[in-house]
């Protein structure tokens, strides 16, 4: 990036503020960052403005961006935001500068750390299962990386693993971008897959062979091949077999120099398929076992393959291969004998025959106003359409498509993931194709949290994959303080993967209402139903049979709180005991006291 474009910069987007330089490459540099809306510190990366001059880079840039955007995994750096500023460079020119702001990691960068030596094989398995699980994250939402290299892995301070630059080389390779401009984004070709190497179309796979150099330098201190320049490198990754790790580093396992070299197989038809299978071998390797599948690849070069139109099979070395890339008449060997030996003219005779009779019964079968059919034909690329578009465009080459859903939170219902084997491998006619389709977000079955402490709940949930959202507080007259009452979608239900569940959380409390003039019985009964202790208290100073107070006013109380009612006993619930006492005297005998002949006792006042 040049210096005066780079200072030309002050606030980007009049949103980041742009702060020192961090990293620096051949096609960017990255400046730590303030995003002044959100207050956060972030990663700001700034390319070659040259790189805005190309119409198709533009396009595919804010296609990879938004694609990164949408990837939020644990093992991702995020991707934030992305454009273009207009710059006015020192010369006095205004230019284009492509910018993209990421998630700001405080850590290292692999590469830092492999300058140091070779990773312990523990350390080393760990990292590169963390790149592992960025990119089956990013494989199934149809991101293809095409540049991991240690440069691209960062490692917090907590030890976790962070994978970046996801698309960044897609738009520029798609892009007609020169080969230096190319070589620069993409660093060395120590990281080349084969297929990288002799210019063919790439797919998921060619991510696991990178990882596997990656893996293969953590345990060595070095890539598996070295050169005097990247060209030498690249011939190295299509016609040369790695050797062992355990050549270079005593201490690596022969489990895990199986790994190594079946993640380096040339054909990538024979390699690791997929990252879970890549990291399902590599734990068996950890563990001290050697995998089935690693042990039985044999990694064999392809006597046809080709880099850049030339077989190196057929050349002695590098030197040689290159320079039949610019061959002419003048350097060419001398005849050293005037007519090829008699044998080789019969031979030549053979072929000719051979080939002329194979001609003729291919012309004999031909039937007429139809083209001549190939033997393979190239799969296409269907990724990113409908099902159905992708089934006529299959048929189209003469493949046969199946339909294979999986569930997919970032692809659309119904829109093809990826397809097996990959865009541009070719294939024999009326193959079957595997059409992976997005059937949408996996529907899961809510957890049933309700009785559970808040803490517990959220664990629950987010264990099943969804994510908690709103939590509030009400009433409960069971539920003590702290635990669940209430899920909303509720538990038992099925919903996508990652969806938001809310909560409702008891607050340990009661409403306490007002019954003061409510008859005795029903203000007992509303207290009792509300899970709180009633004492009743009589009084004799009114006339209805209602209560005329209570001990707490109107208010929230906890669970389980005494409430004294004060009520009134009507005057006809008084009687009857006043007439039972003025009865009970004469149930017995009365002594005699020396009563009148009128019947009035002493002292009656009659």
């Amino acid at each position: 990036m040049p210096e005066g474009v780079t200072a030309g910069i002050t606030l980007l987007a009049n949103r980041y503020e742009i702060g020192d330089v961090i990293g620096r490459g051949g096609m960017a540099t990255v400046h730590v960052g303030t995003d002044t809306r959100l207050g956060r510190r972030v990663a700001v990366k700034l390319l070659k403005p040259s790189l805005a001059n190309d119409p198709a880079f533009r396009t595919r840039f804010r296609q990879e961006a938004q694609a990164a955007a949408r990837m939020a995994h644990p093992t991702i750096v995020r991707v934030y935001d992305a454009g273009e500023e207009t710059v006015r460079e020192s010369s006095g020119n205004e230019v284009q500068v492509p910018f993209i702001v990421m998630e700001f990691v405080e850590g290292r960068a692999l590469n830092d750390i492999v300058a140091e030596g070779p990773v312990a094989p523990d350390e080393a398995t760990r990292i590169v299962e963390g790149i592992l699980t960025a990119l089956e994250y990013s494989h199934r939402a149809g991101v293809v990386h095409r540049d991991i290299k240690p440069a691209n892995v960062m490692l917090t301070h907590t030890g976790q693993v962070k994978v970046m630059d996801f698309g960044i080389a897609r738009a520029i390779t798609d892009t007609s971008a020169t080969v230096a401009q190319t070589t620069s984004i993409l660093g060395t070709a120590s990281y080349f897959s084969p297929e990288q190497a002799r210019g063919e179309t790439v797919d998921a796979r060619t991510d696991l062979y990178s990882t596997g150099i990656v893996l293969f330098e953590l345990l060595t201190g070095r890539p598996p091949f070295l050169g005097d320049s990247p060209v030498a490198v690249a011939y190295q990754h299509v016609s040369e077999q790695p050797v062992a790790p355990s050549t270079i580093t005593t201490t690596v396992s022969p489990a895990l120099d199986a790994v190594t070299l079946h993640a380096l197989v040339k054909d990538r038809n024979r390699r690791f398929q997929n990252a879970a299978e890549f990291r399902r071998d590599l734990q068996q390797a950890a563990s001290g076992q050697v995998p089935s599948a690693s042990k039985k690849a044999v990694a064999a070069a392809d006597p046809s393959s080709m880099l850049f139109g030339v077989n190196p099979r057929t050349t002695s070395n590098p030197t040689v291969a290159f320079r039949e890339l610019d061959d002419t008449q003048e350097h060419r060997p001398q005849r050293t004998q005037n007519r090829p030996p008699v044998a080789w003219i019969w031979v030549g005779i053979v072929l000719t025959i051979a080939v002329i009779a194979a001609m003729g019964y291919f012309v004999l079968n031909l039937q007429p106003g139809k083209p001549p059919v190939s033997s393979s034909v190239s799969v296409p690329n269907v990724t990113g359409a409908s099902w159905s578009s992708a089934e006529q465009a299959l048929q189209k080459r003469g493949l046969t498509p199946v339909k294979v859903e999986e569930p997919s939170a970032s692809v659309a219902a119904e829109t093809v993931i990826r397809s097996e084997p990959g865009s541009g491998t070719p294939v024999a006619r009326k193959q079957t194709i595997r059409v992976v389709v997005s059937s949408g977000p996996e529907q899961v079955s809510v957890p049933d949290v309700g009785g559970q402490p808040q803490d517990a709940a959220t664990k629950a949930l987010e264990a099943a994959g969804f994510t908690v959202g709103a939590v509030d507080s009400d009433y409960s007259q069971t539920q003590p303080q702290g635990t669940v009452i209430s899920s909303d979608p509720a538990g038992g239900t099925q919903h996508d993967k990652g969806s938001v569940v809310n909560l409702v959380v008891s607050n340990g409390l009661v409403h306490l209402p007002d019954v003061t003039q409510q008859p005795v019985d029903v203000a007992n009964a509303t207290l009792a139903g509300l899970g709180l202790v009633v004492q009743m208290t009589p009084t004799y100073s009114c006339a209805s049979n209602v209560v005329t107070q209570q001990s707490i006013p109107s208010s929230d109380v906890p669970q389980g709180t005494t409430v004294t009612l004060t009520y009134c006993v009507p005057p006809s619930q008084r009687r009857q005991p006043q007439q039972q006492q003025q009865q009970q005297p004469s149930q017995q005998p009365v002594p005699d006291q020396g009563g009148t002949d009128d019947g009035s006792t002493p002292g009656d006042g009659n």
